[in-house]
């Protein structure tokens, strides 16, 4: 820039500046510009522009609520109790315990026994219709004598069954004679609980000569 125009930039901001504070004392007598003790403090508030609406999100099925898990409580443990007694309670003897009443085991019928029953006495004893033998004549002559022993068997009605020489006379005579005589007794059977039984006993017969 060259020197002759420098008088002419200061003259215009000289200008200028004459114009401006012209214009300050203008506004300041009219009362337009307010003095400091005047002024008011003026506080802005800043208001944010709303948010954009957001895309309504489309229609879904609410979701099952899921079970909750049901807590289980902890096992109670029982516990059984002893009530406290102090020292000057009473406490009841415990009843006496009654003992097992003692099952006797049924008795066993005694074993029936088998076979005819024996009689210790001679059979004569148990049989009131009895004869004696009759003594064979030839054995008269010749005078046969002797004892025969006879074992006899009884059946339930009381009749000889059987009949055998148990000791022999040593005569055949004789012993028939005893044997036939035998046979024709009626006697009185023993008993077994209640009911007649066989029975079995021994008869001796004495033939003996009267007169010799």
């Amino acid at each position: 820039m060259s020197d002759r125009h420098l008088p002419e930039r200061f003259l215009s901001l000289l200008v200028v500046l004459a114009l401006h504070a012209a214009a300050l004392y203008g506004l300041w007598s009219l009362r337009l510009l307010p003095t400091t003790l005047a002024a008011a403090t003026l506080f802005v508030d800043f208001i944010a522009p709303p948010a954009p609406r957001k895309a309504a999100e489309p229609w879904r099925p609410a979701a099952a609520p899921r079970p909750r898990a049901v807590e289980q409580p902890p096992p109670r443990q029982l516990v059984a109790e002893t009530p406290a007694i102090a020292a000057t309670d009473y406490v009841a003897p415990p009843p006496p315990v009654n003992p097992a009443p003692v099952v006797e085991a049924p008795s066993m019928p005694a074993p029936v026994p088998v076979g005819p029953v024996s009689i210790s006495s001679e059979l004569a004893v148990a049989c009131p219709q009895r004869t004696a033998p009759a003594y064979p004549s030839l054995s008269r002559r010749l005078g046969e004598t002797g004892k025969v022993v006879l074992r006899v068997e009884l059946d339930e009605q009381g009749l000889v069954a059987t009949a055998r020489v148990e000791t022999a006379s040593g005569y055949e005579r004789l012993d028939q004679a005893a044997l036939a005589a035998v046979k024709t007794w009626r006697c009185n059977p023993p008993r077994r609980n209640g009911q007649p039984v066989r029975a079995v006993a021994r008869q001796p017969f004495h033939f003996v000569l009267q007169g010799n």
